[in-house]
């Protein structure tokens, strides 16, 4: 019985606050009007290959040009949102400022897209030495909020960075796609884990698809059935649609 007026004093004190910009708002994990304004949420109508957003509905099964061209290895790539200055400033707080609630805030607008069928979350490893620095992986804290939402068991543990690389901002696609090459492997033990299963990749944000693309690759070869990666945000270009 005391613990309800305590939480009531504490709301008043530390009202919830806005992701985007802090102001308050009637829960936690949710967003002001203009800052919700601001997101656009990504779904159907897609490319039925790595699910880039159609400007109209072109038909079930319907491939992009680059998909047309040179059909991905993964099942699609799903992201709550497309890439701005909100979505930015939440992966960049729970990433480098340690706002881990965000985690969760996310992860309440990826479920909705979470594929039918997955049977096991797992997150884009860090290399150790950067999980020491910053303290936490954020793609596995999101995978650890997806699985309290949406009961798809989470294993942070059998994809595992093998080394470090340099930071991939401000790098093109293909210099992103030779650092990250033979980053990856499956950790020992992990096979057994991974086989036949209907894997969902977790990030925070997807950009030219270099590391969800290292990592699909070594998946698939470790045995897993299926790749669908699920993200936070995904950089579009003007010429997406």
């Amino acid at each position: 019985m005391l613990a309800r007026p305590f939480h009531a004093i504490l709301a008043l004190a530390l009202p919830p606050r806005c992701a985007g910009c802090g102001m308050p708002v009637a829960e936690d994990h949710r967003f002001c009007v203009s800052c919700w304004s601001a997101l656009r949420f990504l779904g159907p109508p897609w490319c039925g290959g790595c699910n880039l957003p159609f400007a109209f509905d072109r038909g079930d099964g319907v491939l992009c040009g680059p998909c047309l061209a040179d059909p991905p290895r993964h099942a699609g790539v799903r992201a709550a949102v497309a890439y701005g200055p909100v979505a930015r400033s939440l992966a960049l707080r729970l990433k480098y400022g340690g706002r881990i609630a965000f985690a969760e805030t996310m992860a309440r607008q990826m479920v909705r897209l979470m594929p039918d069928g997955a049977d096991l979350l797992v997150p884009v490893p860090l290399h150790r030495w950067r999980i020491w620095t910053r303290g936490f992986n954020q793609a596995a804290l999101i995978a650890d909020a997806l699985r309290r939402l949406s009961t798809v068991p989470h294993d942070r543990d059998a994809l595992i960075r093998t080394r470090r690389t340099a930071p991939l901002r401000n790098l093109g696609g293909r210099q992103r796609a030779k650092m990250v090459a033979g980053a990856f492997a499956i950790a020992a033990g992990g096979r057994d884990r991974l086989r036949d299963k209907a894997i969902v990749l977790v990030d925070d944000v997807y950009t030219s698809g270099a590391t969800a693309d290292a990592c699909t690759r070594v998946l698939l070869k470790g045995g897993a059935a299926s790749v669908t990666i699920l993200c936070w945000t995904r950089v579009l270009s003007t010429t997406d649609d």
